[in-house]
């Protein structure tokens, strides 16, 4: 992930209202812009702004079905983020894990 696409992920995550977007799509995916509005006390306007935002970023994708269009939350940016921080530490601790349990079943073995 180059540094322009993760600038726009976490800027688009920065805002509280695109998070709570982000997880009504998640628990309805699918769902129109009308109704990710009717969770928001804010104009439709401001909905679709707020969801170019999280298109832009990667985070939202939308399919045409007849008039309706569908929107779907996209994980892949945020996987991408936390592999880019975690991939070394998960390493380094299923090594430390192994090493654990290869002495633990040393140690019944020799009792």
């Amino acid at each position: 992930m180059n540094g322009d696409r993760l600038g726009a992920v976490f800027a688009a995550l920065a805002h509280e209202d695109r998070r709570r977007m982000l997880d009504i799509l998640k628990e309805h995916p699918g769902s129109s812009v009308g109704e990710v509005a009717s969770y928001f006390d804010t104009s439709r306007i401001n909905v679709i702004k707020h969801l170019r935002v999280l298109g832009g970023a990667g985070l939202v994708l939308s399919k045409k079905n007849g008039r309706k269009r569908e929107l779907y939350f996209n994980v892949v940016p945020i996987q991408e983020i936390h592999e880019r921080w975690t991939t070394e530490f998960s390493a380094l601790w299923a090594s430390k894990l192994t090493r654990i349990k290869y002495a633990v079943e040393a140690g019944a073995s020799d009792e």
